[in-house]
């Protein structure tokens, strides 16, 4: 058996490191029109999702043990309302020794699920299941290493 170990980054070089993730949840047309017309009740899902993935980002090391903790320079959230669903974007930026893709997936994915959250009393059929919400493709768009 391996034993579980965190990767030796001290001989590597501080470089500027970036990192673009995306995600998708889609969500029921009516819930849809409640988030343009901000009709819910616990608020603007959008603005959630963006603090959220802001401070999961910053968190990534604490949910994920084998991350080294990182000094984020710049974490970016921003969400696009489709008509059938949200999709949320995050890109991250560092200057650190190793990358930032998993600091990026967490923040998208925690956005997500935080935008399920805010619009789940919507989203449930009439035996309170949900056919219908899905979080989909959160991946790595994108991942630099300069230098």
């Amino acid at each position: 058996m391996v034993e579980i170990r965190q990767v030796d980054v001290s001989g590597k070089e501080v470089v500027r490191r970036e990192a673009v993730a995306r995600g998708f949840i889609k969500l029921r047309p009516e819930t849809i029109q409640r988030i343009r017309s901000g009709a819910l009740e616990k608020g603007d899902p959008l603005q959630v999702a963006r603090l959220a993935g802001i401070n999961a980002a910053k968190l990534t090391p604490f949910l994920l043990p084998l991350c080294h903790p990182l000094k984020l320079e710049h974490v970016d959230v921003s969400l696009n309302v489709m008509d059938d669903g949200v999709e949320v974007m995050v890109r991250v930026v560092a200057h650190e020794k190793t990358g930032v893709e998993m600091e990026a997936l967490t923040a998208a994915a925690i956005a997500l699920l935080n935008i399920w959250d805010v619009v789940k009393q919507y989203e449930k059929d009439e035996s309170g299941q949900y056919p219908l919400t899905e979080i989909t493709s959160i991946r790595v768009l994108r991942k630099v290493k300069e230098g």
